[in-house]
């Protein structure tokens, strides 16, 4: 039934102290406890690949080339060592390198957006907020809501997450594809997979490289001096 060492919340949450955000982390405390009726049903667990890197999840397979690194190659790339110190954790790395691609690739577009276009709004029009990075401290209510959702996202995920290493489900899989894209058959679910995860890693670098040039320079995109 997985590894029984694999306790990703094995340790005490601090409780905030500010009224709304009390608020916030009781609704979330909810909404964790009516969706683990989602949880997946427990089946017993498969491993095609014993003894491949990172358990044969995809990402490892390369060639891309890496001039500062001594393997010159993001072939099974893992300068740290993780895959073979904490094996039992890959899951865990994987789930959460998948969550913050996808909330990078979406930090990236919503950055660059209103740089061209705003919603209406007299609060969010050009005038008001000139320069799309001072919008975090220009708009508090705003910040409070994204704050709300992104709470809502983890609570409904924290069944899955809690269940890694029990149940036979791949990281960062939630069953949602509303537009049926996800490919039928290994290959192409494999290349899929491959996409999301090379976009997600260079969206991470990006929106990273994104914030620091408008914060430093002061202009709008191209973020450039």
């Amino acid at each position: 039934e997985g590894n029984p060492s694999f306790r990703p919340f094995d340790r005490e949450i601090p409780f905030p102290k500010d009224e709304t955000m009390t608020k916030l982390f009781l609704l979330a405390a909810a909404l964790a406890g009516s969706a683990s009726a989602f949880a997946p049903a427990k089946v017993a667990q498969t491993n095609t690949a014993v003894g491949a890197f990172a358990d044969g999840m995809v990402g490892g397979e390369g060639p891309e080339p890496i001039p500062f690194s001594t393997q010159f190659s993001s072939k099974e790339w893992d300068p740290a060592g993780f895959t073979e110190r904490a094996p039992e954790w890959l899951p865990w790395f994987r789930e959460a390198e998948l969550k913050h691609g996808r909330a990078a690739m979406l930090a990236t577009v919503g950055f660059v957006v209103p740089e061209f276009m705003r919603i209406p709004g007299e609060q969010f029009s050009m005038e008001a907020i000139p320069k799309v990075i001072d919008a975090h401290d220009a708009l508090p209510d705003s910040m409070i809501q994204i704050f709300g959702w992104i709470s809502f996202l983890e609570a409904v995920s924290m069944p899955a997450l809690a269940g890694l290493g029990k149940y036979d489900r791949r990281p960062g899989d939630f069953g949602f594809d509303p537009m049926g894209l996800y490919p039928v058959t290994e290959e192409k679910q494999k290349e899929m997979q491959l996409a999301e995860l090379k976009n997600g890693r260079l969206a991470m670098i990006a929106i990273g490289g994104m914030v620091t040039g408008a914060a430093i320079t002061g202009n709008g995109f191209p973020y450039l001096p």
